[in-house]
């Protein structure tokens, strides 16, 4: 997985063993970033700014990591933990949603995401780059049917909490106290009717403006805080 931009660059080298090499433009003066690859050995090219240029399918800053591609958590040893709080993407489809959605859940301390293997955006190099390198510290699990996962949660005592505009209650108006999975649904469609059924709660955000309904990032961001502080 190629990787690129000195953000993400900063974090990904922390934990430079999925590092394969770093490939730098001519002039490169960022001392931290020089540092972190001086100490840690990792094979390095210095090329001219129209090679990397060609190289990098975005803003680079004069640096691209060739990463080892992702590896999923596993459910099973997942469910052996103390978890208490998960996200689950209902087939978010942009990467750039999905990476705000990683970075939002490291910050919040959340236990893990877990994404469907079709109709969902896997983690690739722009879910990276917009999660800014945070995905070293979330664990993704990645399974094959989204709603018979929800009942093996749920068997495991979890609460499934979905969100929608319709037949849903003010999501400050839930308990949030207990084991909770949080299904944030596609950006154009919501959650799908079988994961819906699957939802002890079905949550809103109101909307007081003429806007309808948020991003699924902005709409994630606040329901997360808010099972955060109702836990506090």
């Amino acid at each position: 997985m190629l990787v690129y931009g000195r953000n993400v660059a900063l974090e990904v080298l922390k934990k430079p063993k999925n590092v394969k090499n770093v490939i730098l433009q001519q002039g490169f003066d960022d001392k931290r970033i020089l540092s972190l690859i001086e100490n840690s050995k990792i094979p390095v090219r210095t090329v001219s700014k129209k090679e990397i240029d060609h190289l990098a399918d975005g803003v680079h800053q004069g640096i691209i990591l060739y990463i080892r591609d992702y590896q999923y958590y596993n459910l099973g040893r997942f469910l052996e933990s103390n978890a208490s709080f998960v996200v689950a993407l209902d087939h978010i489809e942009d990467p750039h949603n999905f990476g705000a959605i990683i970075r939002t859940c490291e910050a919040a301390g959340v236990d893990a995401i877990i994404i469907p293997k079709d109709r969902q955006v896997p983690v690739n190099a722009t879910v990276m780059k917009t999660s800014v390198g945070t995905l070293d510290n979330v664990k993704v699990i990645q399974v094959s049917n989204l709603a018979t996962t929800l009942d093996t949660l749920k068997d495991n005592g979890f609460w499934v909490v979905g969100t929608a505009l319709e037949d849903s209650v003010d999501y400050r108006d839930i308990d949030y106290s207990g084991k909770i999975v949080l299904v944030i649904g596609n950006e154009g469609f919501g959650i799908s009717n079988i994961v819906r059924k699957k939802c002890d709660f079905v949550a809103k955000i109101p909307m007081y403006g003429t806007t309808n309904s948020l991003n699924a990032s902005v709409a994630s961001g606040i329901m997360i805080y808010e099972v955060v502080r109702n836990r506090k």
